[in-house]
């Protein structure tokens, strides 16, 4: 099947709002801005990177798992399934999935990076040439359109990389309803879920020697410049990340040098010197905690995978 003409574009809901997520964030008494802004192309290309340090364990870990348990996994997915994942990135972890699962019939990668999710799905389409891939370019965490094309067919989620951590518990909880609702009754759902583990191993690998995820947080404020005519000097910030042991979550922040003023569309943001952008929290989850989440949000947990560190698990729709 041509490639061109196989791979179909569909169109979100609605505008992103990132202008006034930002402006929102950062008016705020205590400033933060939203990580999923994090992924324009240089953002993803960071990210890329980070996956690929030493002290960054879970994607390392993750793609041990999927591997591993291919076709355990697959075996949770019926006949004639089109498996949608949110927040695609790389392709490298579905296509660990779809080796293994001979049933899913169509691919609907959802991403809110376009350029980066056209490249991919290009690419998975030339690989796997009797697969339908159908990219979708939305706020996965929006409501979004699916393509007309996957009508009759089963539904699954994909949702890798423990960006479920990323959303406040309750939040994460309310996601899981939402992708409950895009992907109908009977779904199931493959999530990655990363683990409370040693302080010491998560602070390194979110604070890494080689300042690559330091790199990755500062890149959001040089989208807003490009973005959004602002004049942030990038240099007088510089990146904080530790681990909150009572909240069980990495925070991620940007640290204001000295007092400034910032100027975004218009509209004039002061800094103070020491002043914080709370730019992410990762959650981390026993496998317990976790399974009465996905409960919490009409979620049967089936399965789960670990190798102790990372965790990959398999929920059901009823």
């Amino acid at each position: 099947m041509n490639t061109k003409t196989n791979v179909a574009r569909a169109q979100p809901l609605a505008d992103n709002g990132f202008a006034n997520d930002v402006l929102s964030g950062l008016s705020a008494p205590r400033k933060w801005l939203a990580p999923k802004y994090f992924y324009d192309e240089r953002g993803s290309q960071l990210f890329e990177a980070i996956t690929g340090l030493k002290e960054y364990y879970p994607t390392r870990c993750e793609l041990a798992i999927l591997r591993e348990h291919k076709a355990d996994i697959a075996r949770v997915f019926g006949a004639k399934t089109a498996l949608i994942e949110f927040g695609t990135g790389s392709t490298r972890k579905v296509r660990i999935i779809l080796d293994a699962a001979t049933t899913v019939d169509a691919y609907v990668p959802v991403d809110i990076s376009a350029e980066m999710l056209w490249q991919e799905a290009r690419q998975l389409q030339h690989d796997y040439p009797r697969l339908r891939v159908l990219p979708v370019a939305a706020d996965f965490t929006q409501p979004f359109r699916l393509p007309s094309a996957i009508v009759g067919l089963a539904r699954a989620g994909f949702f890798p990389g423990s960006t479920i951590g990323n959303f406040e518990p309750q939040d994460a909880a309310a996601f899981l309803r939402h992708a409950g609702r895009i992907l109908g009754s009977r779904a199931t759902l493959v999530v990655g879920v990363d683990l409370v583990k040693d302080a010491n191993i998560l602070n390194a690998a979110y604070d890494d020697a080689a300042g690559v995820t330091a790199q990755f947080n500062l890149n959001l404020l040089t989208r807003i410049n490009r973005e959004l005519a602002a004049d942030f000097d990038v240099d007088k910030f510089s990146h904080r990340a530790f681990y909150n042991t009572e909240r069980r979550r990495i925070e991620m922040h940007l640290v204001s040098g000295r007092r400034q003023t910032v100027n975004i569309a218009g509209h004039v943001i002061e800094f103070a010197a020491g002043e914080i952008i709370h730019t992410e929290n990762s959650y981390k989850y026993t496998i317990e905690s976790f399974a009465l989440l996905a409960q919490s949000a009409g979620w049967t947990p089936i399965r789960a995978w670990t190798d102790g560190f990372f965790s990959v698990h398999a929920l059901a729709k009823a």
